[in-house]
């Protein structure tokens, strides 16, 4: 058995993210091998394919087994890119809002944990047996912001966490979380993605994907019809005035200081915040893997400063 293997995880609602993959939060579970053996994760005798559309919004990430499974295929995926063995102990390192940090974090990380036993799984058409030996957890969003060096230098910054279902928003003062200005907003991309769809289905008679319209969104070649992605467009920069509006009234003026953008939405945010939105320095993060990049780097520092005692 090696060494353990830091392996961050972002557990969002609409995708899973490591540091070099992103998967979307949807899992099948077959009692017999599927149609398909691509993203099969087989546990437990039962058949998995990950990653196969967005599943029902599951506020409490604990309460059926499904994180566990993507997170067992996310090991396996940052295994594989890695080159290393598929026998190994590994240290999770992942996150929560840090509005509910507190509460949930005892009970998500012995979710993820399981006693610390090693587990056995097929995944990829590879046999895998791994064991978490540690889980350690980190308020999100804070994580990805500490691998940005410029903006930190200001005395207070803003950061807005555009994930699935939630936008996470904390202001940091002197590179500190302020705990009394963490509001987590019901307006993530999921509520974006519906309210497009169903502004298509009203004016042009339409059914498009959520696919179709994030493709759209990230300027991706498509043959969605023009009128369709004039609707898109609009009703992404309606949403991000939205979203401005409601940073606003939970407190913190991006006038008055710089915002990080990250998260899912980042990409639309730059895509549809211009001049006459008023912030103050916008710095826009469009690397959706950056949460589990930042957990990584975490662990790293306290790992360098035991050993330097």
């Amino acid at each position: 058995m090696n060494d353990n293997i830091t392996i961050g995880v972002d557990h969002g609602y609409a995708a899973i993210k490591t540091t070099h993959f992103t998967f979307p939060t949807g899992l099948v579970g077959y009692d017999h091998e599927p149609y398909t053996q691509k993203d099969v994760l087989e546990y437990g005798g039962k058949f998995y394919v990950v990653g196969s559309g967005r599943q029902p919004l599951q506020k409490n990430k604990t309460a059926t087994g499904d994180y566990y499974l993507m997170t067992l295929a996310a090991i396996a995926l940052e295994l594989s890119h890695r080159g290393a063995e598929t026998t190994a102990d590994v240290h999770l390192a992942a996150g929560l809002p840090l509005t509910s940090f507190g509460r949930d974090k005892k009970k998500f990380r012995e979710y993820l944990l399981r006693d610390g036993q090693p587990v056995s799984f097929r995944y990829g058409g590879n046999d895998y047996r791994i064991t978490i030996t540690d889980v350690s957890l980190f308020p999100q969003g804070y994580a990805a912001v500490l691998t940005q060096t410029a903006l930190l230098d200001e005395p207070s910054v803003i950061v807005a966490d555009i994930g699935g279902w939630t936008v996470d928003l904390m202001r940091l003062d002197n590179r500190i979380p302020n705990a009394a200005t963490c509001r987590s907003l019901e307006l993530g991309m999921i509520r974006c993605l519906d309210e497009v769809a169903e502004q298509i289905r009203r004016a042009l008679g339409l059914s498009m994907t959520a696919a179709q319209i994030e493709s759209v969104l990230r300027g991706g070649v498509s043959s969605v019809d023009e009128k369709a992605k004039q609707i898109i467009h609009r009703e992404a920069g309606a949403y991000v005035r939205r979203l401005l509006s409601a940073i606003t009234e939970s407190g913190l003026d991006v006038r008055a200081m710089p915002t990080i953008f990250l998260g899912g939405g980042a990409a639309l945010m730059k895509r549809h915040v211009g001049a006459t939105d008023g912030l103050c320095r916008p710095l826009i993060l469009d690397d959706v893997c950056l949460n589990a990049k930042g957990y990584e780097r975490l662990i790293g520092q306290m790992s360098a400063r035991v050993s330097h005692g």
